[in-house]
């Protein structure tokens, strides 16, 4: 799955400015984390959205996106949480959270998926 509802550099600023540098320049890691991001997404759809992505709404595509963009950063912040200091780390990764909730919940809701084009 090759970054198709993200982009590294989407990931990277959620994560935040001063995330650690060494990962957010290991293209190896981030493709592995999108990949994982990629196939909770199509897991919580309960539909291929990579392979269908250009069926997708542009609304759609931006749930994805946004959904996809929270895991990554979660995982760039993770990596090294001393880098931004404990406390930020926590509060960055719970608004992140927040994210990924608000988007996984429009992604499952019946009436949405229509609107999104997943059904």
């Amino acid at each position: 799955m090759p970054w198709t509802l993200l982009t590294s550099g989407s990931a990277i600023a959620k994560a935040g400015v001063n995330a650690n540098s060494t990962i957010t320049a290991s293209g190896s890691t981030l493709q592995r984390w999108a990949d994982e991001a990629e196939a909770a997404a199509c897991n919580i759809a309960r539909f291929d959205v990579v392979t269908n992505f250009t069926s997708l709404t542009a609304k759609g595509r931006q749930i994805f996106e946004q959904y996809c963009s929270a895991h990554v950063g979660q995982a760039i912040i993770n990596y090294d949480p001393d880098v931004i200091g404990r406390s930020t780390a926590v509060v960055r990764v719970n608004i992140l959270d927040l994210q990924k909730k608000e988007a996984e919940k429009i992604i499952k809701e019946d009436k949405q998926k229509t609107y999104l084009n997943i059904t």
